[in-house]
């Protein structure tokens, strides 16, 4: 793996960035991890939308505890951030500080102060390779081909073993989304804390989750280059209370 497409280099570079997609509706770019399931039946994922089309850029990550409840912490409001998308599918939503750190070019480490401490490692394969290949050929814009995304989630999730991806679909908030992941790695080792708890090994749940059309994968896989569509509200969306992180 190249210096200039190390998990790292491209997360810095699309940091440096405020280039949202091109085409209509409201348009986000940025990278994270599209899920990890836990061996404790916890579940987290990772989101650093670097530039938007409706506010600043944000950091979220979201958490499902082992009773199947959702909730989202956000350093951005619920109507500028993810809960704009799936606040009806979540218990509680909050308004915290995400820190970031990169130890070194595939290691990162999430922070929710007082609440969360998750550390992964990135690695390649043959499989993220090869889907990495073909996206870093595909432009930003094809995140609105639905010709395009249909056919690519349904080869995507047996090919990286993950379970069943969905790149096209819709919101639990009715939004129609469009979604072109142009990097992707898989997540090699990772361990988290939640309030001073450990999650357990990385292990697949034994059912896939999923908030409406949005199939949490079964396996890590951090991506980068990402390049997110969604219709435009109509109306005003389904979220919860904003709350201050507990600690």
């Amino acid at each position: 793996m190249s210096s200039k497409n190390q998990p790292q280099t491209l997360a810095l570079t699309e940091q440096a960035s405020d280039a949202v997609p091109p085409g209509s509706g409201e348009r986000f770019s940025g990278y994270g991890v599209m899920g990890l399931p836990f061996s404790s039946g916890h579940y987290l994922a990772f989101r650093h939308m670097t530039a938007s089309s409706v506010g600043p850029n944000y950091r979220a990550v979201w958490h499902r505890n082992p009773a199947g409840q959702w909730a989202v912490y956000a350093d951005a409001p619920p109507e500028v951030s993810c809960a704009r998308y799936i606040g009806s599918a979540l218990t509680a939503t909050y308004l915290s500080q995400i820190n970031l750190s990169w130890s070194g070019p595939v290691s990162l480490t999430v922070e929710v102060p007082g609440v969360l401490r998750w550390q992964f490692e990135i690695s390649a394969s043959f499989a993220t390779r090869a889907m990495s290949g073909m996206g870093a050929m595909l432009p930003a814009s094809a995140c609105h081909s639905s010709w395009l995304l249909r056919p690519m989630g349904m080869i995507a999730g047996p090919f990286l073993s993950v379970g069943k991806v969905k790149l096209l679909g819709l919101t639990p908030n009715g939004q129609s989304f469009g979604a072109i992941p142009r990097r992707v790695w898989r997540i090699e080792r990772s361990s988290a804390e939640l309030h001073g708890a450990d999650l357990g090994e990385p292990k697949p749940l034994p059912q896939q989750e999923r908030l409406a059309d949005l199939l949490m994968p079964q396996r890590g896989i951090f991506y980068a280059e990402n390049a997110l569509a969604y219709s435009a509200l109509n109306g005003i969306p389904t979220l919860t209370k904003p709350q201050k992180a507990s600690v």
